[in-house]
């Protein structure tokens, strides 16, 4: 029973002795001046300038998991198409109930305003969002 994970473990011993020796070989073969030039921050050929904690819009990554929601159930949703007609009716209540649990998602995730790529109301608006108004408080003024 051993011998049959004998080239599996070779091959990994051999793995691993390159990972060791190539990173071996890197530490002398490599110069190791470092200087400030070569210790800075390279971004696209640009000077980094600021700090790299810089406050991200989150509706991005909102947006994308949503899409990766409703694209899996398209997924889901062909192949049980293909072969609905093999499978029955207990099939078809079960994907009935998958569709309004997606559903049930949708519509709450519409009425928090997540699908609005521009919201309109920036609790913390500085510069020239400070005084941005949505189209009902402008109509209220």
């Amino acid at each position: 029973m051993y011998n049959d994970f004998a080239p599996i473990l070779i091959l990994s011993g051999v793995a691993v002795a390159l990972i060791i020796f190539s990173l071996f070989l890197q530490s002398l073969l490599a110069p190791s001046d470092k200087t400030e030039l070569k210790q800075s921050i390279y971004e696209c050929g640009e000077e980094a300038v600021g700090s790299a904690w810089v406050q991200f819009n989150i509706r991005f990554y909102v947006i994308a998991l949503i899409f990766l929601i409703f694209d899996v159930e398209v997924v889901l949703l062909f192949p049980w198409a293909v072969v609905f007609k093999s499978i029955g009716l207990v099939a078809f209540v079960e994907m009935a109930i998958f569709l309004f649990i997606l559903t049930v998602g949708l519509v709450a995730v519409w009425r928090r305003g997540d699908l609005d790529w521009v919201k309109m109301t920036i609790p913390y608006g500085r510069g020239r969002y400070a005084n941005l108004q949505s189209d009902h408080e402008q109509n209220a003024a």
